[in-house]
């Protein structure tokens, strides 16, 4: 049975998505490609806000950026969940600055 709450069962379900079409062998897990299909996702997501589609259309657009997310850890065969809580970590120790009247929480490297 799947947990729907599970970083596992989730990296499972992608994983499997990857194995039933073999993305390995036929250029789905090479990352330039991956990278322009996150920012045709990107101006998807851009587009549902910014025309004020509905929230639906909108999370389903997140939820592909998701999927390529994670499956982007998979082609590269690195640990997504660990990186998450990694940068995490250092995010938490950030100061954030207000640029332009919007919050920022960026590594910032003033130039003196």
């Amino acid at each position: 049975m799947t947990d729907k709450n599970s970083w596992t069962d989730m990296m499972a379900a992608v994983q499997a998505f990857h194995d039933k079409h073999n993305f390995r062998d036929n250029g789905g897990e090479e990352l330039n490609y991956r990278i322009a299909l996150m920012s045709e996702e990107l101006g998807e997501i851009s587009s549902c806000v910014t025309k004020g589609k509905s929230k639906d259309l909108l999370s389903e657009e997140v939820a592909d950026l998701l999927i390529l997310l994670l499956g982007t850890g998979i082609a590269a065969d690195f640990d997504l969940n660990e990186a998450f809580w990694n940068k995490m970590g250092k995010l938490m120790q950030r100061d954030a600055r207000m640029v332009n009247g919007k919050i920022r929480v960026s590594e910032f490297r003033d130039m003196e």
